[in-house]
């Protein structure tokens, strides 16, 4: 089973007595590592289901489990792979009781929860409830509550976000909801405050796998801790040197306490990169390197030198685009690297912010190059599957008070805003959900006779749908259902009806019977759940639709497409392409504007400075997404507002140390050796097409 890894990765995956940090650099085949590891221990004589793997995406769950499968076999089933908000999930639905939590939840998506602090804080302001929500979610990771944010708050601004948030925990616990960070917060207060939750989960799990660790936040990693307890058997994966996500409460103080808290640390460093050519890799490392180190490395390749890294300068924006999809079309139609590397797909474009795929969209449409933008709309963010969402919320919790508005009102159904007024007004007065007053003996009081009828009969309707949801098994029923469903309620209609463009309508109504297979498919058990429950297992319509709110895109629609890549570094990570453009690496853009206001203070300095650290890391990031070829580009003018400015080069570009392995690409000589080779194929396909 161990053919083919090196002496690091044998190291790693042989290690099964204790604890492990496993320093994996960028492309040295750390997936690779986990899933031999996690058939080490199958051999070693661990059960399947007392492994667990922890990763951050879904896509990268279900990439470890197809790999585990091709790697062990049947035994992989019964590993549960799944990501730390699934795992939290699961541990809440067997256990949250004790919290007073009903099994079936619901799990509120941001635009549920801007709503209810908008609601909550008495504004109509999108931006600041959205504001406000940040700052709860960074406490949350932090692993304060209402009270304790209180107690810290450094101003008045702060101390009304904490008033709000306790309004806002209120909220959710009424409406027997949490929201996506609850998914870690409560499952440590679960193992922290509960021996006996906790002594049940240590005895499930015989080792934990964790993969990004240098991407876990500070309550991760008590949820880590408190998983594997004394024996400590686990293998945390990472790279100090990739951490991006501080913004998101993502810590590097996660790699410093695992040697204090677990003395017995053993620490393996993958250094070989089998991704990237020298070249490529000399300049990550020369990047990375004024960077402080946790654990030094430096990555080596046997891939040979390849070709040198270029340095691109652009006159603006645009002319940056044009270079760059010259540089697609040289790559395509040339002869310097080997012609199985020339597809669309090998390529991708990395820039800082998503607002600077604009100028490459417009370039690409015009070169009629196929590309995509990644980390775009998720399928699941479209209007009309939120719509369908939220009725399967209501079935699983009625309590769900923002699933019961939005599917009250998605097809419209006589039911008014000011009907749902007086039932919002009645419902607080008597501390009920919206779903509980419809049926509350002293409703007619609060609402007129009519309405009254209205609302009952859609109560009622929820209830049968909820019944027949739970009774419907298996792919065939599934489908029938939904689909008969859609006709009752009228969808159909509400979306032609809602669009004044027919092809808009159409398209919105194509998503919705995508959903509804994708969603068949799923009870036929031919998708993996997003909880890590094994596909092949027949389900009910009501199980699967509890899953739904973790699953963020439909991977199966990605699958494959021939496109050009457009992508924001952070969306990156994890990825790889044979040829890669950094684009508007320039200073204010990469790194990202530092501040040079009121920046004097040495807490201030030193906030500059760890921020320039963690711009250093996607720097790198986005260089080792690079296999075969890379290119640098900056501009000397960018856009402000209204204005076009003179822009520098970023100083990333003099830390690659490129100096003499560098080639500088003119644009006028490339473009014209393109032309000149492109006019010489016309000439002779016109020449051989002559009878």
């Amino acid at each position: 089973m161990s053919a083919g890894l090196n002496n690091a990765q044998l190291e790693a995956v042989n290690f099964v007595s204790g604890p492990c940090l496993v320093l994996a650099g960028a492309g040295s085949g750390k997936t690779r590592v986990i899933t031999h590891k996690i058939g080490r221990l199958i051999e070693a004589g661990l059960e399947p289901q007392r492994i667990a793997a922890i990763t951050f995406t879904n896509k990268a769950a279900a990439e470890m489990r197809e790999r585990a499968k091709d790697l062990i076999g049947k035994a992989s089933k019964n590993v549960l792979i799944c990501t730390f908000h699934a795992l939290g999930v699961r541990i809440m639905r067997e256990d949250g009781a004790v919290l007073g939590l009903k099994p079936q939840f619901s799990i509120m998506d941001a635009d549920d929860v801007t709503s209810i602090l908008k609601d909550c804080g008495g504004t109509t302001d999108a931006a600041t409830a959205r504001q406000w929500q940040w700052t709860i979610s960074l406490w949350k990771n932090m692993g304060l509550n209402a009270e304790q944010a209180a107690a810290q708050a450094p101003d008045d601004n702060a101390r009304v976000i904490a008033r709000i948030m306790a309004l806002y925990q209120e909220r959710l616990t009424a409406y027997q909801s949490v929201d996506f960070d609850d998914l870690i917060g409560m499952p440590l207060k679960l193992l922290a405050e509960f021996p006996e939750v906790r002594e049940r989960w240590q005895a499930k799990m015989g080792h934990v796998l964790v993969d990004e660790y240098q991407d876990t936040n500070a309550t991760q990693y008590e949820v880590l801790k408190h998983l594997v307890g004394e024996r400590a058997r686990f293998t945390a994966v990472g790279d100090d040197d990739q951490s991006i996500y501080g913004w998101r409460g993502a810590t590097l103080d996660n790699l410093k306490r695992l040697p204090v808290d677990f003395p017995k640390l053993k620490v393996i460093k993958l250094e070989q990169n089998y991704r990237s050519t020298s070249a490529i890799l000399r300049a990550a490392n020369h990047v990375i390197e004024p960077n402080p180190k946790l654990y030094p490395k430096t990555l080596f390749s046997e891939l040979g030198e390849g070709e040198p890294v270029r340095v691109v300068d652009a006159v603006n924006e645009e002319h940056e685009a044009d270079r760059a999809v010259a540089r697609i079309q040289s790559i395509r139609s040339g002869h310097s690297l080997e012609s199985k590397h020339r597809e669309f797909k090998d390529f991708a474009v990395l820039y800082r912010a998503n607002h600077m795929a604009r100028p490459f969209e417009q370039a690409l449409r015009r070169a009629n190059i196929p590309y995509k933008v990644s980390g775009g709309q998720s399928f699941f963010d479209k209007a009309e599957i939120k719509d369908l969402c939220a009725w399967f919320r209501l079935w699983i919790n009625n309590d769900d008070d923002p699933a019961f508005l939005r599917a009250i009102t998605s097809p419209k159904r006589g039911i008014g805003h000011q009907t749902l007024g007086q039932l919002g007004s009645f419902a607080t007065q008597y501390k009920l959900s919206l779903f509980e007053a419809l049926f509350a003996g002293s409703l007619p009081s609060a609402v007129n006779a009519r309405a009254v009828a209205g609302l009952h009969e859609f109560g009622r309707y929820i209830n049968d749908l909820e019944f027949r949801a739970r009774q419907t098994l298996g792919k065939t029923d599934a489908l029938a259902f939904l689909l008969e469903w859609l006709k009752e309620i009228g969808y159909e209609s509400h979306l032609y009806d809602g669009e004044d463009n027919e092809k808009v309508a159409s398209a919105r109504w194509t998503n919705v019977l995508e959903f509804c297979d994708w969603m068949a498919g799923r009870c036929g058990g031919e998708i993996e759940d997003a909880t890590g429950a094994q596909a092949t297992e027949t389900k009910n319509l009501l199980d699967v639709a509890q899953t739904i709110s973790l699953i963020s895109t439909l991977s199966e629609r990605e699958k494959d497409q021939n496109v050009v890549t457009l992508s924001t570094l952070h969306a990156s990570k994890g990825l790889e392409w044979p040829h890669v453009m950094l684009v508007g690496v320039n200073e204010g853009l990469m790194p990202f504007k530092l501040g040079d206001d009121n920046t004097t203070e040495g807490a201030s300095q030193e906030g500059i400075l760890l921020r320039l650290q963690e711009e250093r890391r996607l720097m790198y990031v986005g260089i080792t997404r690079a296999q075969r070829s890379l290119a640098v580009s900056w501009t000397k003018r960018r856009k402000k507002g209204r204005e076009t400015v003179a822009a520098l080069p970023s100083r990333f570009i003099a830390e690659m140390r490129l100096d003499e392995n560098t080639t500088k690409e003119d644009p006028r000589e490339k473009l014209k050796a393109l032309r000149a080779e492109f006019a010489q194929r016309a000439a002779t396909a016109a020449a051989e097409a002559k009878p």
